[in-house]
């Protein structure tokens, strides 16, 4: 870790979301005069963090900023694990250094300057309020074994999420996962190979923590995050444990395909036995939603007829 983040990760430990804090306080704790921790302050606002200031008071965050425990990530994960403060895209690290890379080793960050979601669309990642990571896994059969992929990683993640407690959750094909109906966090694959021979996978993840009321009107979707928990999950456990339960999975994925994972998905789906719309330019298709195939398609039944449907501008949505 630089100087740079070194002390504006020591002052953001001190900050609390209950109470303030003096200026004075934080600069004799990191050793600091108190112009240097107003400048940190104010330079970790072009990182996503609010800090709200009051004279006389000190300094209070709005809500809980739960940081990862870099120590404990590197410790407690078996493979190797990419740390960084801030970092353009943890997929496109991964991407650059495939050859590398063996399976299961991770890259994680607080911030995203160039975080992507699906269909190229911006994923905000303010510093330290979310989970962003990425994992690489190399797939001897082909591009064509990694058909379904998204959907064992939904699954990964929500068995992982369980374990911590969080409630009210469903996935949305093809890689989303949903709190009380709203977003909580997606799923991005990308694949480098050929559809026969050796293939490369980087399975990037992003999960809301705790979203501010400043990155929220951003967002142009209904979206949930963790702070209504009655205890938000340690950020640095839940992320360790996805990566553990990734690994049991993406390997039985390996072995026996899609098919084992078809009962989890369809627990959790929101859609399953409801009407729904798939968006393909330019048309669309309206029916029932059936599940999901071996192949990882979705089912529409319309009309009585039962049709998989697969493909990467495919856009679901209830009617």
């Amino acid at each position: 870790m630089n100087e740079h983040w070194d002390k504006k990760t020591q002052i953001i430990e001190l900050l609390d979301h209950k109470e303030y804090i003096s200026g004075e306080v934080i600069a004799q704790k990191v050793g600091l005069s108190r112009t240097a921790v107003n400048n940190h302050i104010a330079q970790l606002a072009d990182y996503g963090v609010d800090v709200f200031s009051v004279k006389g008071k000190g300094y209070k965050l709005p809500k809980q900023l739960p940081l990862f425990d870099k120590t404990k990530l590197i410790d407690n994960i078996e493979n190797r694990c990419f740390y960084f403060d801030e970092i353009e895209s943890t997929n496109a690290f991964m991407l650059q250094h495939t050859d590398e890379l063996k399976n299961g080793d991770i890259c994680i960050a607080e911030f995203q300057s160039a975080g992507r979601g699906r269909r190229g669309r911006q994923w905000i990642s303010p510093y330290g309020q979310h989970v962003y990571a990425s994992m690489f896994w190399r797939l001897s059969q082909g591009m064509n074994a990694a058909m379904g992929l998204s959907l064992v990683v939904a699954c990964s993640i929500v068995s992982a999420l369980k374990e911590f407690d969080v409630d009210g959750l469903g996935v949305k094909w093809p890689n989303d996962i949903y709190r009380d109906n709203k977003k909580l966090a997606g799923i991005l694959i990308e694949l480098s190979g050929h559809s026969i021979d050796e293939c490369n996978l980087v399975i990037g993840f992003g999960i809301n923590m705790s979203m501010s009321d400043l990155h929220a009107q951003l967002i142009d979707q209904p979206w949930s995050d963790l702070t209504s928990l009655n205890s938000m999950p340690d950020k640095t456990a839940m992320l360790i444990a996805i990566h553990k339960q990734l690994k049991v999975d993406l390997s039985r994925f390996e072995l026996e395909g899609l098919e084992p994972f078809i009962p989890h998905w369809q627990e959790y789906d929101l859609f399953y036995n409801k009407e729904i719309s798939l968006l393909m330019a330019p048309q669309s298709v309206s029916g029932v939603c059936k599940g999901i195939d071996k192949q990882g398609a979705v089912l529409v039944e319309t009309d009585g007829v039962i049709s998989p449907y697969i493909g990467g501008e495919i856009s679901l949505r209830a009617k």
